[in-house]
């Protein structure tokens, strides 16, 4: 068990973890810290946190471990401001989809990356966001994956991986190049398009949703995710997603060729295909 935890950001992935954590009994004290104080007190009235401080040095005093779950683009801010309040002693983490920027901004603020420094990303999400949405259960049965450097403390990794373990996740651990590029392809790519079709239909037909059935609400479902969040994803993981992107088109390009061509053989092959690897993941 952890003495204290300050999570910085509790909305909907710093709250489910929050939350999680408090229904296990892994945590004796969850501190919240964050710029808007009606959210950390719904958080304290929903049971999420036991405690908010809007002074970041109240905030850290005395804590073990502090969890980053804002936008990847403020942290270089929030590394700045735990700097001076933290000692090597502290574990810190985060909850970034990108990895590999989040690594960047740790050298730049502490000159290199702390050892107990244990960067992480819980692969579970809604496309609700907000700690209204937060539920203990987010994680259950869902991948974690941590990208600690090479110089990463081994006691720091096991108690970050425990504390995720806890709440039910399948932990493991990569690169950070490995990590920003998978999932580029399984979760920025399939956001990105979300996004584009949505704003394709609306342009093109802003009367175009009303005739959409079951099947469109499911693949658009994740166009209402965070803008925030996902604006500064991209930005963070630019090289990777734009590489998808342009793979995706070559993909499409094929499948409009064999359309445009009456491929018929060729398109219930690829279709065949699609569906028979989709079928055998879902199995898993």
């Amino acid at each position: 068990m952890i003495d204290k935890i300050c999570i910085i950001g509790v909305g909907l992935i710093g709250g489910s973890f929050a939350a999680g954590l408090k229904q296990a009994n892994q945590v004796q004290t969850i501190v919240g810290f964050g710029r808007h104080e009606d959210s950390l007190i719904k958080a304290k009235s929903l049971g999420v946190i036991d405690e908010y401080n809007l002074d970041i040095a109240t905030a850290l005093q005395g804590v073990d471990m502090v969890l980053i779950a804002t936008p990847v683009d403020s942290f270089g801010a929030v590394l700045g401001l735990i700097k001076p309040h933290i000692t090597d002693a502290v574990i810190i983490s985060d909850v970034g989809s990108t990895k590999g920027s989040v690594i960047d901004i740790a050298k730049q603020v502490f000159g290199k990356v702390p050892t107990r420094f244990i960067p992480a990303h819980p692969i579970a999400g809604k496309e609700k966001s907000g700690v209204e949405a937060s539920d203990g259960t987010l994680f259950d049965n869902k991948r974690v994956i941590l990208t600690p450097e090479d110089n990463a403390d081994a006691q720091a990794i096991e108690a970050v991986s425990e504390l995720w373990q806890t709440l039910g996740a399948r932990v493991e651990t990569m690169t950070h190049q490995k990590h920003d590029d998978l999932l580029a392809m399984t979760s920025h790519l399939p956001h990105m398009l979300a996004f584009g079709l949505m704003n394709y239909l609306v342009t093109n037909n802003p009367d175009a949703c009303d005739y959409a059935a079951g099947g469109f609400k499911d693949f658009s479902r994740i166009a209402s995710s965070d803008a925030v969040m996902w604006r500064d994803i991209c930005l963070n993981n630019s090289t990777d997603i734009v590489k998808h992107i342009k793979g995706y088109q070559q993909a499409l390009d094929q499948l409009s060729n064999l359309i445009e061509n009456n491929q018929s053989e060729a398109l219930e092959k690829l279709f065949v295909e699609a569906k028979s690897a989709r079928d055998d993941w879902i199995k898993d």
